[in-house]
């Protein structure tokens, strides 16, 4: 493990696939495509669903040439092999809003038999999330869009109450001191267009392993005995060094585990003190765009009670990790609420 990180800063409870090893790649793209990360996934009409992010135009050393953002999507059988579609799946072009920049880091729910995508887009004017909601991956249509500054929305895969549910994770740089001081809210809405209710749920200041920023991963997944959810932490050390192709690079993000009530969501039951996913492999610490980054996208509880947690690593690859429900929900329980 890099020196950088304290010591503290390992995983718990869960397997990473093949030592660790990328599921998907910039290889296996038919297309443009150099960084291949921060995956949304879902199970949908028997297949396994990736809408993956795809940032292309840099060079091996990392230098930037005629640099874009586009969304790629896959399909499997088993949620390990994936076939990459042989086109981008959504861009700024195709979303046809000379407003709109870029849109990356897409989340997918399946939510009353459609397929709801969470995404972010920079704009002219800032940093927005948006809800759009397809049936077959080519007829897409958007729902809605944030003010600046929102991003790292996911939405729960049912009602809750009578009212749909999100996570979502605010910019307040004015009122947080003009620093990195970001933290997870949830949002309610009677038809998915118009959002309010909302209320901190987890700050940095509740997570023993931020100082920096925590926020949504994938979307929750419901137990028997609460809602499932992964968030990510970030912790910031001045004195680090490059770590990767950028300049300089101070910032890790660990994967987190918390335990939402059921019928009130923003009751939190239990989390995880210490971080479920923190950068160890290669892939996570050694190589890529940025390393000691592992960011969660998607999880899906599986019938046999498997796990799987797909996962962003260094911003250059996805990766795979699976775990035993019921182990996860003890790490929950045992450490107790905030």
């Amino acid at each position: 493990m890099p020196k950088m990180m304290p010591e503290y800063l390992s995983s718990t409870a869960i397997t990473r696939w093949n030592g660790g090893a990328p599921i998907l790649s910039r290889r296996d793209v038919p297309y443009r495509a150099d960084l291949v990360f921060n995956a949304g996934v879902a199970k949908y009409n028997g297949k396994y669903v990736m809408v993956f992010r795809d940032d292309y135009g840099y060079s091996e050393n990392g230098e930037a040439k005629d640099r874009g953002t586009q969304l790629g999507i896959a399909f499997s059988d088993d949620g390990i092999r994936w076939e990459v579609s042989p086109k981008p799946f959504w861009n700024s072009d195709i979303l046809g809003d000379p407003e709109i920049l870029r849109v990356y880091d897409p989340r997918l729910t399946v939510l009353e038999g459609k397929c709801y995508l969470c995404f972010a887009v920079d704009t002219r004017h800032g940093l927005r999330g948006g809800i759009a909601v397809t049936e077959d991956f080519s007829d897409i249509r958007i729902l809605s869009m944030t003010v600046p500054d929102n991003r790292n929305m996911v939405l729960f895969p049912e009602k809750i109450g009578g009212r749909y549910v999100r996570l979502e994770r605010p910019f307040p740089v004015y009122s947080r001191g003009g620093i990195d001081r970001f933290d997870a809210w949830i949002s309610y809405s009677p038809d998915l267009r118009y959002w309010g209710d909302s209320s901190l749920l987890l700050a940095v200041e509740d997570v023993p392993f931020a100082n920096d920023k925590v926020g949504p991963g994938a979307p929750p997944v419901r137990t028997e005995k609460g809602w499932l959810t992964l968030f990510h932490a970030v912790q910031i050390d001045h004195s680090r060094g490059k770590n990767g192709w950028e300049d300089r690079w101070q910032k890790c993000y660990c994967a987190g585990l918390m335990l939402l009530d059921l019928e009130d969501p923003r009751r939190i039951l239990g989390y995880c003190r210490q971080p479920l996913l923190a950068p160890e492999t290669k892939w996570e610490t050694d190589e890529g765009f940025r390393t000691n980054v592992i960011f969660p996208g998607g999880m899906i509880l599986e019938d046999s009670g498997e796990v799987k947690i797909y996962y962003g690593a260094s911003d250059t690859v996805e990766c795979l990790a699976t775990a035993d429900v019921n182990d996860l929900l003890r790490l929950c329980l045992e450490s107790g609420a905030k």
